[in-house]
């Protein structure tokens, strides 16, 4: 029985144990979609079916449960399919707060999609604790952090939010991708929900897509339950495959996002300095204006950053275009370094400075990082 609180440790052994039949230590890759019963009509494994339940999935939620010190998990195909179950379980003319800066994706679903069928979202800067104040004066069924937030690095006090959220009777979920359970850990801070996109830091290798909702043991049951039944009935699942990828993958979690924790840290305070650059944004940086709420709630920074250039819009694109070892791409979290100029991505409503480039570091040495900025910035 695993029985430690250090991420190392229940990143390898969490979900994982020696095939009872072989003895194999990696886990056995399930492909089946249904599952056989036995002489008495009975299901011998407790898998029906593999919308409802695999092997894999199985493992997986129990990795993830176990990591961020959860509950109960629900496995979905991508972040954005464990996003939209959350809004799924509100009702019309429910009203969900949400951060001014955030992934574009979620804003987008609450307000539009979930929009179309009463969801009334509202967005306010989640860092500041008074418009948090002001915002729940008003009945709220939810409100929504991100922190870092996506891409301008805000962060939200999740302590205290959630204990205002708390008195005005709101769930709270966190959008924990960015700092991942081994940076930051919401549950233990008030959170009622945590939500990971896998395919970034959980995944670590980009070769993966899926999402994961983590509850917390005082979490609403019949929350809890709507989401099963949404998670099953909805049948945006991951399939077995990508389960497996995700479990191999925890196991290097912790080491990976240390590691590029502390290149991003070197590169951000390096940045900050350039001549080319206007403004780094990164939490591990003294002038970040809630670095201190950052420090608290974060055992590091976060392998994260953004900046701008100097010039706007045409002077960021030629900088993104010129790097050679890092990629020019979407996404995030893998052990390859990605650059990408984040407004025209977000499309004609973005909020995000028109020069900003986002920056995920990956396990490149730093020096090599460094080199490759220098000749692109010029």
């Amino acid at each position: 029985m695993l029985n430690s609180s250090h991420p190392e440790t229940v990143a390898v052994h969490a979900g994982r144990a020696p095939d009872p039949s072989s003895g194999a230590v990696t886990p056995n890759l399930v492909f089946s979609s249904t599952f056989a019963r036995d002489d008495h009509g009975q299901l011998p494994h407790g898998h029906v079916y593999s919308r409802t339940s695999n092997p894999n999935r199985a493992s997986v939620e129990a990795a993830l449960t176990a990591l961020e010190g959860g509950a109960h998990a629900f496995a979905f195909s991508s972040g954005q399919a464990a996003s939209a179950a959350i809004f799924a379980t509100l009702s019309p003319g429910d009203r969900v707060i949400l951060p001014d800066d955030l992934y574009h994706g979620t804003r987008y679903l609450a307000k539009n999609e979930f929009g179309r069928w009463g969801l009334v979202a509202e967005f306010i800067d989640t860092s500041d604790l008074a418009a948090v104040t002001t915002a729940l004066q008003k009945p709220a069924r939810l409100i929504w952090l991100e922190t870092p937030s996506n891409p301008r690095l805000k962060i939200s006090d999740i302590a205290a939010v959630a204990q205002l959220a708390r008195a005005a009777g709101a769930i709270v979920a966190v959008d924990n991708t960015w700092a991942t359970p081994v940076l930051t850990q919401p549950l233990t801070l008030g959170a009622h929900l945590v939500m990971h996109s896998t395919t970034k830091y959980l995944g670590g290798h980009s070769d993966l897509l899926g999402g994961v909702l983590i509850a917390g043991g005082d979490a609403p049951a019949d929350l809890v339950a709507r989401l099963r039944t949404w998670q099953n009935l909805g049948g945006a699942v991951p399939a077995p495959f990508d389960c497996w990828l995700l479990l191999r993958s925890l196991a290097t979690l912790p080491l990976r996002v240390r590691a590029q924790s502390a290149s991003a840290a070197q590169l951000a305070a390096w940045l900050s300095g350039h001549s080319k650059i206007e403004r780094v944004y990164y939490p591990g940086l003294s002038s970040h204006p809630h670095h201190v709420v950052a420090a608290q709630q974060m055992s590091a920074f976060g392998g994260m950053l953004s900046f701008e250039v100097r010039g706007g819009h045409d002077a960021a694109k030629a900088v993104a275009c010129r790097v050679k070892l890092i990629t020019q791409a979407t996404s995030l979290g893998g052990v390859e370094s990605l650059i990408e100029h984040r407004r025209p991505v977000e499309g004609p409503d973005s909020v995000t400075p028109p020069g900003l480039l986002r920056f995920s570091v990956g396990l490149e040495h730093v020096e090599d990082l460094r080199a490759d900025l220098t000749q692109a910035l010029g």
